[in-house]
């Protein structure tokens, strides 16, 4: 936390982040050509911020791009902000809020975040049932192999598609899937988490698939999420990008402490949809 409260004293690295927040998923090209900075000056912050967690980056073929990070705002907020006047950290609850319910400028979600556990562990905790029915409420039918089906399980509501595959599965490392079919079914299961109109509009939407990177980083694991594939104004991207912080701290919770983070009310990636 400490880095995270140096990076966020920078005014140059605040502007940065105000970048991002209002186009999200930028290279260091456009966010040179949107603030009065040298190259070299964007770089060295941006990589100050990538070191504090408070931007995390993709590539897209030999560009890299650049996404403002929810996981450190979180996890201050969860450590600070119960505990003292929330008036005097309004600011920092408005930013944690933003982050969670704004629409992505772009059709994807990313997200990073720093969990102490092992590869070994964490690929456990992607797939096993034991795990994922303890902080995400749902288990998947699978054997991870390429090309395999999947059939969804949660909340007592079972989805089965042949558009819901495995797309790829390096055990420990990287673990990628295609998003659950928005059926009549799952929605009579769900009504009284989402409309009617969501369910309108998400059948209509193309499938969405979601990526798991696991990289070593010392004694901790670097996790990034990556949810994509979606279409402008995509409904089903707004209400994951509000579900998935609360279902990866959760995850990181378990795996740290042996215990979930408490349900909230079924919203997001939770709630599949």
């Amino acid at each position: 936390m400490d880095e995270v409260f140096k990076a966020l004293a920078d005014p140059s690295r605040r502007r940065l982040l105000d970048s991002l927040n209002a186009r999200n998923g930028q290279s260091l090209r456009e966010l040179c050509a949107g603030l009065d900075m040298a190259r070299q000056s964007v770089s060295k912050h941006l990589s100050l911020l990538e070191a504090a967690n408070l931007v995390a980056t993709v590539w897209r073929g030999r560009e890299k791009l650049h996404y403002l990070n929810a996981e450190p705002i979180n996890a201050i907020a969860q450590r600070w902000i119960s505990q003292y006047d929330r008036d005097r950290v309004h600011a920092l609850a408005d930013l944690k809020t933003a982050l969670e319910s704004e629409p992505m400028s772009k059709p994807e979600f990313v997200y990073t975040t720093y969990i102490n556990t092992t590869p070994e562990r964490l690929w456990q905790a992607l797939t096993d049932p034991a795990f994922t029915a303890r902080y995400w409420g749902t288990t998947f039918d699978t054997d991870w192999k390429v090309g395999s089906s999947m059939t969804w399980n949660e909340h007592g509501i079972t989805t089965a598609d042949p558009g819901q595959v495995i797309l790829e599965s390096e055990p420990c490392r990287r673990l990628s899937y295609t998003w659950h079919t928005f059926t009549p079914e799952w929605y009579a299961g769900a009504k009284d988490w989402v409309s009617a109109d969501f369910l309108d509009r998400a059948v209509k939407e193309r499938r969405s698939k979601v990526t798991f990177d696991i990289e070593p980083a010392g004694p901790l694991v670097k996790l990034t999420v990556v949810h994509d594939g979606f279409e402008p104004d995509s409904v089903v991207l707004e209400t994951v990008s509000q579900g998935w912080p609360h279902l990866l701290s959760s995850l990181k919770s378990l795996l740290e402490t042996g215990e979930p983070l408490p349900d909230p009310e079924p919203v997001g990636a939770r709630q599949g949809g």
